[in-house]
């Protein structure tokens, strides 16, 4: 019997920054069997799949694979046809200097299903994360973009450098950095003004971005003198004047730096998502693992004997996710903590017991084990209370409750592995 072939999903990421992710594509690739992404596409962004992922490039980068487009073709009808649902991510917009056309052209001779999810194409990006304006009512009333690297197996170009020399708006050329010389030099030759303002944007919406500017006749000169790499976009015209007012991405506070993030990896979205917003490069490093333990024997005569206890005290979100997931595990819910106070070391976890519709009774003034001790000791609820918490971390809590006499019962729910 014929197995009925999955579907594919050719999405655009964007041309950097991993928040410029559309929500169709983030829900894709939360749903996705399969994942094959470009070179260029942020790897930040695939946190939003657990599916099998696999990075292709079509242009050799000192040694990286190289997958060429037709395998590239042959990977996604391959999956498609085992029944996977495939999703093809692919760096800015899949239409736009994509080639995604083509891998759309291949999946439809094969009778594979797909679908295309539009993404913010790097003209326009890169072009607003610089400062620029590619229309404006007193510079440009049109913008055109054009590729700056064609395929090397046309016999001729097909651009009219005389007609993009008059065009009475504003160019963008992708891919050209590497082209640069020539395409300076055609569209002088063919009367471009040696004076019209021009910009190489490097490495576009990211912490890496860096701008050339100068008049048309010296970008070249002043481009081999800069630190641009590629992805690099090319902008000329008047319209793009207005940089030192519009350029708001480069004035963030942390723009260019980048920061290690040791959290756990199912932890550190906060933190990146703060990293970016304040225009840094979020590397992740996680020190640990964070895992909830199966259901052990103190585990298991904690939860039944819940009555027993007179409050909770939690110092972790960790330690409410696994002890909430061994409660309902046990088919028990929230009702098994009525009339019982509920202590927490600081607003994380505050937060994190009122999405259980939880309200807390303590919370101590500083976010310490010891203030955290302080306060119960101060309660009225003389105990005894049930700690849910990691297998490693300081018993400064237990000890100085049990000094004044509050029985705490400390059990492992979850582990910290080191990586």
């Amino acid at each position: 019997m014929q197995k009925t072939p999955g579907k594919v999903f050719l999405v655009g990421a964007g041309p950097g920054d991993p928040e410029l992710l559309t929500l169709r594509g983030q829900e894709l690739l939360s749903l996705a069997d399969y994942v094959l992404y470009d070179g260029l596409v942020n790897p930040l962004i695939l946190r939003h799949t657990s599916a099998h992922t696999e990075r292709t490039a079509r242009v050799n980068e000192d040694g990286h694979r190289v997958l060429h487009q037709e395998e590239i073709n042959s990977r996604l009808i391959a999956a498609a046809q085992a029944g996977k649902m495939v999703v093809r991510l692919k760096g800015g917009d899949p239409y736009i200097f994509g080639r995604g056309s083509e891998e759309a052209l291949a999946l439809t001779n094969m009778g594979i299903p797909f679908e295309v999810v539009p993404g913010v194409t790097a003209a326009l990006a890169c072009a607003e994360y610089a400062g620029l304006s590619l229309t404006h009512r007193e510079h440009a009333s049109a913008v055109a973009f054009i590729t700056g690297h064609e395929d090397p197996l046309k016999p001729t170009s097909s651009l009219d450098f005389k007609a993009l020399a008059c065009f009475p708006g504003t160019l963008v050329f992708y891919m050209g950095l590497h082209h640069l010389a020539g395409i300076v030099a055609r569209l002088l030759e063919h009367g471009k003004p040696p004076d019209t303002p021009s910009i190489l944007v490097s490495r576009g919406t990211t912490p890496f971005q860096v701008c050339v500017e100068a008049p048309l006749l010296q970008l070249e000169e002043k481009v081999k003198a800069s630190s641009a790499v590629a992805p690099s976009l090319i902008i000329i015209g008047t319209a793009i004047t207005q940089r030192e007012a519009l350029n708001w991405f480069e004035q963030k506070p942390l723009f260019g730096q980048t920061i290690a993030l040791p959290r756990a990896v199912d932890q550190v979205d906060p933190q990146i998502k703060q990293a970016l917003d304040l225009g840094a490069h979020p590397v992740l490093m996680p020190l640990i693992d964070i895992r909830t333990r199966t259901l052990t024997p103190e585990i298991e005569t904690a939860l039944s004997h819940l009555a027993d206890y007179q409050g909770l005290i939690f110092t972790s979100t960790n330690g409410i996710e696994a002890f909430f997931s061994h409660l309902f595990g046990k088919g028990m819910d929230s009702r098994a903590l009525a009339g019982k106070k509920l202590a927490c070391i600081g607003s994380s976890t505050v937060e994190k017991l009122k999405s259980y519709s939880l309200n807390v009774d303590i919370v101590p003034a500083e976010f310490r084990s010891e203030s955290l001790a302080t306060a119960i000791i101060n309660s009225n609820c003389k105990g005894p209370w049930l700690w849910p918490r990691a297998n490693r971390g300081r018993d400064v809590l237990p000890m100085m409750c049990e000094a004044a006499g509050l029985k705490i019962q400390p059990v492992v729910f979850y582990d910290h592995i080191d990586h």
